[in-house]
């Protein structure tokens, strides 16, 4: 599988309960925090939920 970085650009404050818990399961503690993961479908799929609030590098299925 590819990996692919994820960053935080965006806060999870004033966001729904379901967005804070998809950062916090991608990850993403902080403002600006970078992490590098496989790209599942699962992963993506929770990239796609908060696509607002993240920027993605690498290739992306």
């Amino acid at each position: 599988m590819a990996k692919i970085k994820i960053t935080q650009v965006k806060s999870g404050i004033d966001r729904p309960e379901r967005q804070k818990l998809t950062l916090k399961a991608l990850g993403l503690k902080k403002m600006h925090a970078t992490v590098e993961v496989e790209a599942t479908p699962q992963i993506l799929g929770m990239v796609r939920k908060v696509n607002h609030l993240v920027k993605v590098e690498g290739e992306q299925a």
